[in-house]
C-alpha cells in the first residue's frame, strides 16, 4: 500500500481524495496555485507545496512542477482527480519514468479510450453497440443517400471540422437529404474552411445514461450500475441520478453487460465510466470511456455503500477487486452548486463568500472546499460544492434535495441555488419526463 500519495488538483475533489487517504492510514500531499492557498484542501493535507501562480498553464497544468513536488515530498503516488491531467497519457508516463504510481490506468489504455474514432472502433469490436453511420466522410449526394437508407431516417449530417452545430443538419426522410446535405456542406465550408461531412444515426429524444466500472490487473471486472446525466447545459451535467428513473432492469442487464465488454475488450486497470447515449425506443450506444474518476461518482457511492476513490487506491496498489457487478440499494441525486448566475445566462460570478451554511441532515452528504470569507478565484472551474442526498424512492430523494437546498445558504455570491430549487419542483422532472434537451425548454 501507498505510504503518501500527492494529489495533482484542487477544490472538492482534492479534499474528498485526502479524505479517504486518512481513513486509509496514508499520508497526503496538496499542490497549490497562489490563488487557491487558502483553499481547504491545502488545510487538510499533511503537506501543502505552491506549484506556481493561478494560471492553470503555470500550476495545475504544469507537470515538472507537480514532479519536482513529489520528489521532494517522497510521494509514492500521485492521484490526479479530475480535469487537469487526469487524463493525459504523458503525465502518466512520466509517473511511471519518475517511478511513481499514477493512480488511473496505463497511458496506453488513456490514449486508447482518449480518441474517439480509435475508441468506437475497439468498441465496435468488442460487440459493444456504436451510433450507426458513415466510416468516413461522404462523396456525394448518392453514397449519402445510400448509407442514410441502411442506417435509417432519420440520420445527421455532421460536419467533421464543426462545432457549435455548425454544418450540422438533422435529415428526416429521403426527399429531404439533397437540401440538407447542400446546406450542411456550405455552412462548414464558410465556418471552418472544410466541408467534409460525415453520417450518424441520429438519436431521439436521447438520454445520456453512464456506467461506472472497475477493473484490476488480474483482469477482473465489474460494473456498479447507471447514472443518469440527462440535465444538462450546453452538455455540461448540472444534475445526477441513480438509478435512472428511464432504466429498467432488462436494460440496466443489458446496459451492464457492454460495459463489462468494454472494460474487458481493453484490459481496464482502475476505476472508469462508460457513457452511454439512450434513444425513446431503449437502444444505447457507446458516446466515450472516461478513463478517471468522474464528479458525480459520489451518486454511485451513495446508491451501492462504496468508496470509489479507495476501491481506486486499491487497485492502483496491486489488490484485486471482487468483480462482483454492483446495484443500487437505494435512489440517491447530486446537484452541482457552481458560482453562477443562473438569472443572466449561468454567467460565472466568483467573490468572497461573507456566509455559508450548508444543508445537514439523516441522508444529506455535501463535498465542497469552501467556507465563509473563502474567495472563489475566477481562474477555475465555477463548481464551489455538490449536494448528494440518498433516500429509499426518487420522490422521497427530490423530497429531501428540495428540502436541502432550502437550507444551503451562500451570501457574497450568485449561486446555482435558485435554478436547482425550480428544477425540483418542476411536474416533468419530477415524473422522470427528460431529455438531455429537457432544459432548452425550461424557464428559471
Amino acid at each position: 500500500m501507498f505510504k503518501k500519495i500527492l494529489i495533482a488538483n484542487r477544490g472538492e475533489i482534492a479534499l474528498r481524495v485526502i479524505r479517504t487517504c486518512k481513513e486509509m492510514g496514508i499520508k497526503t500531499v496538496a499542490v497549490y496555485s497562489t490563488a487557491d492557498k487558502e483553499s481547504l484542501h491545502v488545510k487538510f493535507a499533511d503537506e501543502a507545496v505552491c506549484i506556481g501562480p493561478p494560471a492553470s498553464k503555470q500550476s495545475y497544468l504544469n507537470i515538472p512542477q507537480i514532479m519536482a513536488a513529489a520528489e521532494i515530498t517522497n510521494a509514492d503516488g500521485i492521484h490526479p482527480g479530475y480535469g487537469f491531467l487526469a487524463e493525459n497519457a504523458n503525465f502518466a508516463e512520466v509517473c511511471a519514468d519518475y517511478g511513481i504510481k499514477f493512480i488511473g490506468p496505463t497511458a496506453e489504455m488513456i490514449r486508447l479510450m482518449g480518441d474517439k474514432i480509435t475508441a468506437k472502433t475497439t468498441m465496435k469490436k468488442a460487440g459493444v453497440p456504436v451510433i450507426p453511420g458513415s466510416d468516413g466522410l461522404i462523396v456525394d449526394i448518392a453514397e449519402g443517400k445510400t448509407i442514410s437508407k441502411e442506417i435509417g431516417y432519420p440520420v445527421i449530417l455532421k460536419a467533421t471540422a464543426g462545432g457549435g452545430g455548425k454544418g450540422m443538419r438533422v435529415v428526416w426522410k429521403e426527399e429531404d437529404f439533397e437540401n440538407n446535405w447542400n446546406s450542411a456542406r456550405q455552412e462548414a465550408g464558410a465556418a471552418f474552411g472544410n466541408d467534409g461531412i460525415y453520417i450518424e444515426k441520429f438519436i431521439e429524444e436521447p438520454r445520456h445514461i453512464e456506467i461506472q466500472v472497475a477493473g484490476d490487473q488480474f483482469g477482473n471486472v465489474c460494473h456498479m450500475s447507471e447514472r443518469d446525466c440527462s440535465i444538462q447545459r450546453r452538455h455540461q451535467k448540472l444534475v445526477e441520478e441513480s438509478p435512472s428513473p428511464f432504466v429498467d432492469p432488462e436494460l440496466r442487464q443489458r446496459m451492464g453487460e457492454a460495459a463489462r465488454k468494454a472494460v474487458q475488450s481493453i484490459n481496464y486497470e482502475s476505476v472508469g465510466t462508460i457513457e452511454f447515449l439512450v434513444d425513446k425506443y431503449k437502444n444505447f450506444y457507446f458516446m466515450e470511456m472516461n478513463t478517471r474518476i468522474q464528479v458525480e461518482h459520489t451518486v454511485t457511492e451513495e446508491v451501492i455503500d462504496f468508496d470509489l476513490i479507495k476501491e481506486q487506491i486499491k487497485i492502483a496498489a496491486g489488490i484485486p477487486i471482487s468483480g462482483k457487478d454492483h446495484y443500487p440499494k437505494a435512489y440517491a441525486m447530486e446537484c452541482r452548486i457552481n458560482a453562477e448566475d443562473p438569472y443572466k445566462d449561468f454567467r460565472p460570478n466568483p467573490g468572497k463568500i461573507t456566509e455559508l451554511h450548508t444543508a445537514k441532515g439523516h441522508g444529506v452528504r455535501v463535498d465542497t472546499h469552501v467556507y465563509a470569507g473563502y474567495t472563489v478565484p475566477p481562474y477555475y472551474d465555477s463548481m464551489i460544492a455538490k449536494i448528494i442526498v440518498r433516500a429509499a424512492t426518487r420522490e422521497d430523494v427530490i423530497n429531501k434535495m428540495s428540502r436541502a437546498l432550502d437550507e444551503f445558504i451562500v451570501v457574497g455570491i450568485k449561486t446555482t441555488i435558485p435554478f436547482h430549487v425550480k428544477l425540483m419542483k418542476d411536474e416533468q422532472f419530477r415524473a422522470g419526463n427528460f431529455t438531455t434537451k429537457f432544459l432548452e425548454s425550461f424557464e428559471l
